[in-house]
């Protein structure tokens, strides 16, 4: 399967210095067209793992693990396609099963697991993964509906950036991730731009959180 015939995660990025913004979205009823479902909080740790010499970064592709209720759930993200300053990113996604450890041989098989090993270059039963980072973070949700449906999700993330234990910067993040595998109108997703633009204190961001990290970590020029 080549690059284009992964799925396509599409979403809205903005970024804050302050959490105001993040308290204003969890209090309004509307954003531009849409209304906002009821907000509820839960809390994620994020671990991005690679081989040792970086292949995955090499690629381009990010391998997350995000463990959320239990739950442990993998995740490779290829490239975002964006233009510079855009908020709107569109880059491949595939999803399975994980488990907590680091071992993907460990993790029951998914075309997740395969495109790991093959990107890692190596069977996933002898892929040897090390941790670059972690995430943790706290995500008020709001489902966002538009024309009487559930088109998206809103997420409020407040993320501190751990290394080896120890916090190393934190980050204000707003996201609106729309629904996989439905087509969007251009005209609905750039009004939600729009409306959230204008939230005072908001940035459009056109970068991910994996490259927010690097950057906290001193680590950009070392893959993305």
């Amino acid at each position: 399967m080549t690059e284009s015939q992964h799925p396509l995660e599409l979403e809205l990025k903005y970024r804050a210095d302050d959490p105001a913004p993040l308290r204003a979205l969890a209090a309004v009823g509307v954003l531009g067209p849409a209304t906002l479902g009821p907000a509820s909080v839960a809390d994620e740790l994020d671990r991005y793992l690679d081989t040792a010499d970086l292949r995955l970064a090499a690629a381009r592709w990010a391998c997350r693990l995000r463990t959320r209720g239990g739950r442990t759930t993998l995740s490779l993200k290829g490239p975002p396609r964006h233009e510079p300053q855009d908020a709107l990113h569109r880059r491949p996604e595939v999803e399975g099963p994980a488990g907590p450890g680091s071992d993907p041989g460990t993790w029951p098989p998914s075309p997740a697991r395969d495109l790991l090993a093959s990107l890692a270059g190596g069977p996933a039963s002898q892929l040897s993964l090390v941790e670059r980072f972690t995430l943790e973070q706290r995500r008020t949700e709001r489902t966002v509906l538009a024309g009487g449906r559930r088109i998206g999700l809103l997420s409020l993330d407040e993320v501190a950036v751990l290394r080896d234990g120890k916090a190393r910067g934190t980050l204000l993040m707003v996201e609106l991730e729309f629904v996989a595998g439905e087509p969007h109108d251009p005209r609905l997703v750039a009004e939600l731009g729009a409306a959230l633009a204008a939230v005072g204190g908001l940035q459009p961001d056109p970068h991910t959180k994996l490259e927010h990290a690097l950057t906290l970590l001193g680590q950009r020029g070392k893959g993305r």
